[in-house]
C-alpha cells in the first residue's frame, strides 16, 4: 500500500462519552472529519470505545480510517490509547502498569500533559515516560499561554515523537491541531510510523475567545448538564 502524508486527529470526543456532555455525535463528527479531508481519525471517549463496524463503515464510505481508541484514566490522570489490547475500569490501572497497554500495535499517548486541570499528567510524565510512545500538542493555547512548550521540551527530552490532536467537544475545535502521518493507510502503519517519529504537528493558535468559550463548556458543562456547543 502506497505510503503518504496522512491528515490525522488522534484525539475526539463525541456525544457517546460516558463522562460529557456533548451536543453531536460519533456520526456527525465522521462527517465533519471528512468536510475536514481528514484521512484517520481516534474517537477517544473517556474509558469507554465508541467503535464497531457500522462506524467503520461509515467512516470507510466518507474514506476516513476510524481508529479504535479511548482515554483512560489512571490514578485520575488521562491517557490516550490508541488501539488498545483492553479497556480497563476507570482508575483500576496505574500508571506505572501502563506497559500493559503498550503494544506493537498501540500508541500509549500523554495528552495534554502540563495543562491546568487535575486531569493532566505534569511531573507524572517525567516519571513514566519510559511507559509512553508519544506527547500531545494540544489544541488550546495561544501565543500568550502556550503549556505545549514544555510537551515540546518533554518530546526532545525524553526522545517521543509529538502529535497532535484537538480534544475536540464542539465540532468547530476539530481541525485546530492534528497530526501528519508519513504511513500507508492502515491502522498497523499510522501506529509504527508515530513510533518512528514520521510525523509532523499542524496546528493553529486559538484567539482569547475561541480559549474563553472552551473553558467555558469545560467549567459548566458537567455541573449544568448542558452540550459542548456554547
Amino acid at each position: 500500500m502506497t505510503e503518504k502524508w496522512l491528515k490525522v486527529d488522534f484525539h475526539t470526543h463525541s456525544r457517546e462519552d460516558p463522562k460529557d456532555n456533548i451536543a453531536y455525535d460519533a456520526r456527525q463528527l465522521i462527517l465533519r472529519a471528512s468536510q475536514l479531508e481528514f484521512d484517520a481519525l481516534a474517537i477517544t471517549n473517556h474509558n469507554s470505545l465508541t467503535f464497531d463496524s457500522q462506524l467503520q463503515k461509515l467512516a470507510s464510505d466518507y474514506n476516513i480510517l476510524l481508529l479504535p481508541g479511548a482515554e483512560i484514566t489512571c490514578e485520575g490522570k488521562h491517557v490516550i490509547v490508541i488501539n488498545p489490547p483492553f479497556l480497563p475500569e476507570k482508575n483500576e490501572l496505574k500508571l506505572k502498569d501502563l506497559a500493559s497497554l503498550s503494544k506493537p500495535e498501540s500508541l500509549v499517548i500523554a495528552p495534554h500533559p502540563y495543562f491546568p486541570g487535575f486531569r493532566s499528567l505534569f511531573n507524572q510524565l517525567d516519571h513514566y515516560h519510559e511507559l509512553f510512545d508519544a506527547v500531545e500538542f494540544s489544541a488550546f493555547y495561544n501565543r500568550f499561554f502556550n503549556p505545549n512548550k514544555k510537551a515540546m521540551e518533554a518530546s526532545q527530552k525524553y526522545d517521543l515523537p509529538l502529535v497532535a490532536g484537538s480534544d475536540a467537544h464542539n465540532l468547530w475545535q476539530l481541525g485546530t491541531a492534528f497530526t501528519l502521518v508519513a504511513a500507508a493507510k492502515t491502522k498497523e502503519a499510522i501506529v509504527a510510523a508515530v513510533k518512528k517519529r514520521r510525523t509532523k504537528v499542524v496546528s493553529y493558535p486559538l484567539s482569547w475567545l475561541r480559549m474563553l468559550r472552551v473553558m467555558a463548556n469545560f467549567l459548566l458543562a458537567d455541573r449544568l448538564q448542558i452540550p459542548w456547543h456554547i
